[in-house]
């Protein structure tokens, strides 16, 4: 028996009965011999971890474009704050925390520069949403446009992690929520430290059924989500505490996701991404070659091929073509 094997079995015994099992898995699109070592959903975990749109994470924006400070969270911070509090969730409940922590790490790669609002600009060019977008980025632009060939199950996770998604996996309802958590979270955190929020601030309703500080917040939401949802067929959360979290999360879409203070850049970054893409649909020789081979797939679009490379940008290298596009140098003599 291989060392897979031991772990496969492990998970039998002692994963709940509503957990993915890895030996159950639905599979990848493409077969491939089985790993002596790690099962199926540690392979993707890893497979993400190692790839190119993952690291790219860490210079994208998660809330606050391009921020001077040290300690404000980018989208990689968030990705991994997510899978931290899912794998809590998901080990407290027997879950399948491999397949847990490969959702959580993949949610995100499809994330433009300048966070949502550069999703705002190729939705708005383009018919664009983040979790399609990293649905593409593991299937078929990652490895030179091979993809990572993942499992079904973390690829169902990864497009169905956003609001109005359904995960068919309890593992994957519990990323869609964690992230939930983890944004309302570190953005207040965030805006607190930034001055767009005090403590005092946010309503006393809310407060008081979730907590006084954000470490006792965040505590509050993620032992009610074990709580409510242990040896359940669902993930959910107690009445009180989830109608209090959607209330604080409107509560952060009125004072910082829309307040002018914290965003007031954000029309330049949309305009910015909106002429990346009409320059690069005019332009198509400045592609890099991978994105020129892709469009000789009779299922891509130019326009779908433009989105791709600029989803991928960092904020700073949007910035930098943006410049080497449109801002004039200096004469040179």
């Amino acid at each position: 028996m291989t060392i897979r094997e031991q772990i496969e079995e492990r998970e039998v015994e002692y994963l709940s009965p509503y957990a993915t099992l890895s030996r159950n898995t639905r599979g990848r699109e493409r077969e491939e011999p089985q790993c002596d070592i790690r099962p199926v959903f540690q392979r993707d975990r890893d497979r993400i971890l190692h790839c190119k749109a993952f690291r790219r994470l860490k210079q994208k924006t998660q809330v606050f474009l391009l921020p001077k400070g040290d300690h404000y969270r980018t989208r990689l911070t968030h990705t991994l704050e997510v899978s931290q509090i899912a794998r809590t969730i998901a080990k407290a409940l027997r879950l399948n925390e491999d397949l847990v922590e490969a959702v959580a790490l993949g949610h995100d790669l499809g994330h433009t520069p300048f966070g949502h609002a550069g999703e705002k600009a190729l939705n708005h060019v383009y018919h664009f949403s983040h979790h399609r977008q990293s649905l593409r980025v593991v299937e078929c632009i990652e490895k030179g446009g091979r993809g990572l060939n993942l499992t079904w199950e973390v690829r169902d996770g990864i497009l169905n992690h956003q609001t109005a998604g359904h995960p068919h996996t309890l593992e994957g309802q519990v990323v869609r929520l964690s992230d939930k958590i983890a944004y309302i979270h570190h953005d207040m955190d965030d805006a607190i430290r930034g001055g767009i929020l005090t403590e005092e601030d946010i309503p006393a309703e809310f407060r008081s059924v979730l907590g006084e500080t954000c470490r006792a917040r965040l505590n509050c939401l993620v032992h009610d989500v074990i709580t409510n949802s242990m040896d359940r067929p669902e993930i959910c959360m107690s009445p009180a505490v989830g109608e209090a979290m959607t209330d604080l999360r409107k509560f952060m879409f009125q004072n910082v996701y829309l307040n002018p203070k914290a965003k007031g850049e954000e029309d330049k970054a949309v305009h910015m991404i909106e002429q990346l893409y009409t320059y690069y649909v005019k332009h198509l020789e400045l592609l890099p070659q991978q994105f020129l081979d892709a469009l000789s797939n009779p299922d891509n679009s130019r326009e779908q091929i433009v989105c791709d490379y600029i989803a991928g940008m960092t904020d700073s290298y949007a910035v930098k073509k943006f410049e080497e596009f449109f801002v004039p140098e200096s004469w040179k003599i």
